[in-house]
């Protein structure tokens, strides 16, 4: 396919086709590959662990928690297009307003975030792997990012879409496979009825510490709120500072932004609350015999799998592993590159790089990243840190990087040493009291009792907070009057002298529509946001204990959820490009028209009239007063 498109379609031809697409992507493609970036290997395994600890409150704060942060990026992505609608990175636009001391002190930040989040892709596909297979963990460990490498260097960005399409599709029907036995075909189960029976009977037996009654059928649990705070606070780290996020809002048609974080958000929701709840709570109401250190290692949903399946549910399982870990790691593996080849090779090795330059240090950098991917998981499975530890701990790492970054684009008053002390102060001081409440609490600093989700919590929030508060606190006392006009102003490579950058001279994808959907996705991303939290669980919380009928309710809802999930990531984006699907399955078969212009991709799949090129810099007086007015329109 990506061949195909490549020769027929818009695959990339350039430097700037291979990292951002053409800024081109639709609506659909976009929602499902945020769907695919969000859908780790903890996705799909630790969320069965907080159904397997704490009922049926851990399936929703995993995905309440770690959806409001895709919502509320769709007010970054807006702001990407107004603003710096020729930036290839954050680190870019970093640059373009604060210089090297800013840029070094960020890239530090952004590049850890990609480092935890491949370990953990890693870490929790090579422990299913040996667990389902027998695989050897370090050979796994390394096979994965080797698989993800092969089509990542031939394709491009465009790859990691095409890639996230066809793996988010078959990891919804494996979720709706799951999702139906257990709560309608199943042997074992069959009915919510059932599960609703195994669970009362469960809690009888072995009550849950933390849950009113000992229950796992009530939001009334204290260590389920703890997980949903680390929870909401990590993410905030992992999408707003990993670049694979703000890659997916670059890549985009200006009219895709918003639209498609928030129907990503809402599409991504069902993937653990749904999967959770059927196989968490199954492994629950069944009795498996799975330990503590198994469900943090997150083997609870391959064990129910092969359960309640036998050998097809395990390799469903795998499968289904495989296509969240790939198309992540893919994401993961293009954000790096981007990373090294914009931020580090042309702006401190080569500031003159040609664009076939640029594309060779990309794909250079993708084989550099799949090695040193391999070697992060298999230092922490030498550590012996499980899946769970690394993904409660990375809000104490990141967490303090949050509010700067987003500032730096939403505040003309930012300060830049504010948020340079604010992300560096905020992550120490993080650490400190993660650890100090440890030992305090616990009498000793060690991997248990850094685990408690109360220690946990006070890293996490330390770290965000202060960070926020610091960086806020010196762009009071010392505030920039910043303009916004050098970030219009990052160079792009490989584009010809009317290159448009995805915009269009009126309609959705002008750059004047972007003032109404930035008002759009300010209210919409907000009520969404608070409509999950904290309204929702205040309704669950009004149920007490659950009846059956609540509980089937329940249950109902998240299935229908991921009916609803799954026709739409499946049929939206083909029928978004079914011009450009048409007409390339002609061309296969000897019938098609003209090629596509072997240097500009086509601003979509259909014809439309054509853009117009947005300024890089001003030119004349009249010009240079339009771009400070429309730049200090876009402030807020």
């Amino acid at each position: 396919m990506i061949m195909a498109d490549q020769k027929f379609g818009s695959g990339h031809k350039n430097s700037e086709d291979f990292q951002t697409c053409g800024r081109t992507i639709k609506t659909g493609l976009i929602a499902v590959d945020i769907v695919s970036h969000w859908t780790w290997a903890a996705t799909l395994l630790q969320s069965s662990n907080q159904a397997y600890q704490y009922g049926v409150a851990g399936p929703f704060w995993y995905a309440g928690g770690a959806t409001i942060q895709i919502i509320l990026f769709g007010i970054l992505a807006v702001q990407i297009k107004m603003k710096a609608p020729s930036a290839h990175t954050v680190l870019e636009i970093v640059h373009a307003r604060w210089g090297n001391t800013a840029h070094l002190v960020f890239f530090f930040f952004c590049f850890l975030t990609n480092i935890i989040v491949s370990a953990m892709l890693i870490l929790g596909g090579a422990a299913v792997m040996t667990a389902l297979t027998g695989m050897n963990t370090i050979a796994a460990a390394f096979l994965i990012p080797i698989s993800v490498c092969v089509y990542t260097t031939t394709g491009g960005l465009k790859a990691t879409f095409l890639s996230s399409y066809i793996h988010t599709v078959i990891i919804y029907v494996a979720l709706c496979i799951f999702a139906f036995t257990v709560y309608a075909t199943g042997s074992d189960l069959g009915s919510p009825s059932k599960v609703y029976q195994h669970l009362v009977v469960k809690a009888a037996s072995k009550p849950v510490d933390g849950n009113r009654d000992g229950s796992y059928l009530t939001f009334f649990s204290s260590n389920g709120l703890v997980f949903g705070i680390i929870n909401i606070i990590g993410n905030f780290g992992t999408v707003f500072c990993d670049q694979a996020y703000w890659q997916s809002a670059i890549a985009a048609r200006p009219s895709a932004t918003y639209k498609g974080y928030l129907l990503g958000g809402l599409l991504w929701f069902c993937i653990p609350f749904t999967l959770a709840t059927c196989l968490g709570l199954s492994a629950l109401a069944l009795d498996l015999p799975i330990t503590v250190t198994e469900a943090n290692e997150g083997l609870v949903p391959p064990a129910t799998a092969f359960f309640l399946l036998g050998k097809g549910g395990g390799i469903l399982m795998t499968v289904m592993l495989l296509m969240a870990v790939t198309s992540s790691g893919s994401a993961e593996l293009i954000a790096v590159s981007s990373l090294f080849t914009y931020d580090g090779y042309r702006h401190y090795v080569n500031p003159r790089a040609t664009g076939k330059q640029l594309l060779i240090v990309s794909k250079i950098m993708i084989l550099c990243y799949t090695v040193l991917m391999g070697v992060f998981a298999v230092i922490l499975q030498q550590l012996n840190c499980s899946l769970g530890y690394v993904y409660e701990v990375m809000g104490v790492l990141i967490g303090s990087a949050v509010v700067p970054i987003a500032l730096c684009l939403m505040w003309k008053k930012t300060n830049k040493w504010g948020a340079m002390a604010g992300a560096v102060f905020g992550q120490w001081l993080g650490l400190v009291a993660w650890l100090i409440f440890a030992k305090v609490k616990y009498g000793a600093i060690t991997y248990d009792t850094t685990f408690e989700n109360y220690t946990m919590l006070t890293g996490n929030v330390v770290s965000l907070f202060l960070g926020g508060i610091i960086c806020a606190v010196v762009s009071f006392i010392f505030p920039e009057d910043y303009d916004f006009l050098s970030m219009r102003q990052i160079k792009v490579m490989d584009v010809a002298e009317d290159g448009d950058l995805g915009f269009a001279k009126q309609g959705e994808d002008s750059m004047e529509a972007m003032r109404a959907a930035l008002r759009f996705v300010l209210i919409w991303g907000g009520f969404l946001a608070v409509i999950l939290i904290p309204i929702w669980p205040l309704l669950a919380l009004a149920a007490g204990t659950w009846s059956q009928g609540y509980f089937t309710f329940w249950v109902i809802l998240s299935l229908i959820w991921g009916l609803i999930a799954t026709v739409v990531a499946t049929l939206l984006p083909i029928w978004e490009s079914r011009d450009a699907l048409i007409n390339m399955f002609k061309h296969l078969a000897g019938r098609g028209g003209p090629l596509p212009s072997k240097l500009h991709p086509p601003l979509d799949m259909q014809n439309e009239e054509k853009p117009v090129q947005i300024p890089q810099q001003a030119v004349g007086d009249d010009t240079a007063h339009r771009e400070k007015k429309i730049g200090n329109a876009y402030n807020i």
